[in-house]
């Protein structure tokens, strides 16, 4: 359970010295997941436009790529904010710590689902997670009903259920230091990897048997790493309408012209389906931030209070016209109160 301490007023700790910012930098540095990257960019441009202060630059490395440069220092060679489509884990909290970077504010930013698009030039499927489990799992149990795995034998998707397309099973999706690749096999694949008692009950048994046998995806060619460029994958799509893509829900909404989300256990990916929790395959986003750095770096302070704004995350505000689905009133009001008073996670 994370536990959050309040801090007094902003100090530079021994270890963070007035030296390690001495060479200065005039703008905030951001990096991290490719699904929190289209968010950021819109409120670090509002920010850029109304502040008179220097527009953050912001880059999509990947919520585990990002959370590497994150937790690597403390200084201005090293980002100030690092956005992620997952909880930061406790082994990236343990290495941000050992590396200096102590103090870190966690900020939820709202909801988003994760899809499995198709182009428009092909109909739009209904899948359930037990058959996105069994066309990506790389073994999967016994057709037989025995109680062991076997190879997955699928080929198209007709194969996994016979009321599917016979189209050959093509998934372009993130590498595994992506927070969608994370998010999706836990969601998605577990949940359908769950529908088998027999490998669920072993979740008590022995867990890392049965995460490696509910989460590991094959690697036939079925599943395709497509990188960290979402607008990449919408292009290949294009080129093959009888490929799917997994990515954030944002992408599918700006792109809603030439694709569309597969439903998922008889539910549509949208804006409504998504925010009341009934369409299955969601997670929260987040973004981190150095407090060593909120002082030190210009505009960091101001950034924060935009990004907290109700103009930006709240109901009617900007980002959710970008596919953002924003987090209930009372949730927002304790993440914004948080960030003003800087609180830190003490534990993770």
């Amino acid at each position: 359970m994370i536990r959050l301490k309040h801090t007094i007023p902003f100090i530079l700790s021994v270890a963070v010295s007035a030296t390690v910012f001495a060479a200065g930098r005039d703008y905030i540095s951001i990096v991290g997941s490719s699904t929190v990257y289209p968010f950021a960019t819109v409120v670090a441009e509002q920010f850029g436009r109304s502040s008179g202060m220097k527009t953050p630059k912001v880059e999509a490395t990947g919520s585990g790529g990002g959370m590497k440069l994150f937790c690597a220092g403390v200084g201005v060679e090293h980002p100030d904010i690092t956005n992620s489509s997952r909880r930061m884990k406790a082994s990236e909290f343990k290495q941000c710590q050992a590396n200096g970077v102590t103090d870190i504010i966690e900020v939820k930013i709202g909801y988003d689902g994760i899809v499995l698009a198709n182009s428009k030039q092909s109909p739009q499927m209904s899948v359930s997670r037990k058959e996105i489990y069994l066309a990506l799992a790389k073994q999967i149990p016994d057709p037989s009903g025995a109680e062991k795995l076997i190879p997955n034998p699928h080929k198209t998707w007709k194969d996994v259920n016979p009321s599917l397309p016979a189209n050959n099973i093509a998934v372009l999706g993130p590498p595994p230091t992506s927070g969608t690749r994370d998010a999706f096999v836990e969601l998605a694949m577990e949940g359908g990897c769950n529908k088998f008692d027999w490998i669920k009950t072993m979740k008590k048994q022995d867990k890392k048997q049965y995460k490696s046998i509910c989460h590991t995806v094959r690697e036939d060619g079925a599943f395709i790493e497509a990188g960290e460029n979402d607008n990449l994958i919408v292009q290949k799509l294009e080129a093959n309408p009888k490929a799917f893509g997994v990515f954030g829900f944002s992408f599918l909404d700006q792109n809603a012209d030439k694709i569309h989300g597969s439903l998922v256990d008889n539910k549509e990916p949208t804006f409504e389906n998504i925010a009341d929790g009934s369409y299955p395959v969601s997670r929260p986003l987040y973004f981190y931030v150095k407090k060593a750095h909120v002082s030190a770096i210009p505009g960091a302070k101001e950034f924060l209070a935009e990004f907290t704004s109700d103009k930006a995350w709240g109901d009617e505000g900007y980002l959710s016209d970008k596919g953002l689905i924003p987090m209930p009133e009372k949730e927002r009001g304790k993440f914004a109160s948080d960030v003003r008073a800087l609180s830190i996670l003490s534990s993770l």
